[in-house]
């Protein structure tokens, strides 16, 4: 089998990249000890109160520390639940003051949803059996809007929720 010489060229720069590719994937995984998350909290997706954190009472902004919060949050049919005011009416804004450390954490008891709170680095899916989290500092004051960013039925455009960060 006869190959043109720019054959030749593009065949060895392709295997040659695949090589490198291989190496680095191999030399980050095998020596640096980089592995995908594994640590995944699981939950039950049919009783999502049954965990401490999901339970009715607990949902919403908690204080932890001077600046340190936690925000729990039940993710359901096209709402973010907050939990409740002092009214008993169902909330779905939160407060947090400016450079706070706040950990979102969101489960979900029907379909996979996604919480992101524009105009910051949460970002997250959220899939029934898993507790979602992630925490960052709340730096900059606003008013922002979590959104649902993975389509969760015919409802979705309706499922939102505000943050403020006020000063």
């Amino acid at each position: 089998m006869h190959l043109h010489k720019y054959e030749k060229i593009w065949l060895i720069f392709g295997i040659g990249s695949l090589i490198v590719f291989l190496v680095v994937l191999g030399y980050g995984a095998f020596w640096q000890g980089t592995h995908p998350q594994s640590h995944g909290v699981t939950i039950d997706p049919n009783n999502i109160e049954s965990n401490e954190a999901f339970k009715p009472e607990n949902l919403g902004l908690t204080k932890v520390s001077d600046d340190k919060y936690i925000v729990n949050i039940a993710a359901s049919a096209f709402f973010y639940d907050f939990g409740k005011d002092e009214e008993g009416k169902t909330v779905n804004h939160i407060r947090i003051p400016k450079g706070s450390t706040v950990l979102f954490q969101v489960a979900t008891k029907d379909v996979v949803h996604g919480f992101h709170v524009a105009g910051t680095n949460v970002n997250m899916m959220v899939e029934p059996g898993y507790v979602s989290s992630l925490e960052t500092v709340m730096d900059k004051p606003g008013t922002y809007t979590v959104v649902c960013n993975e389509y969760c039925g015919l409802g979705h455009h309706l499922m939102y929720a505000t943050v403020e960060v006020y000063e």
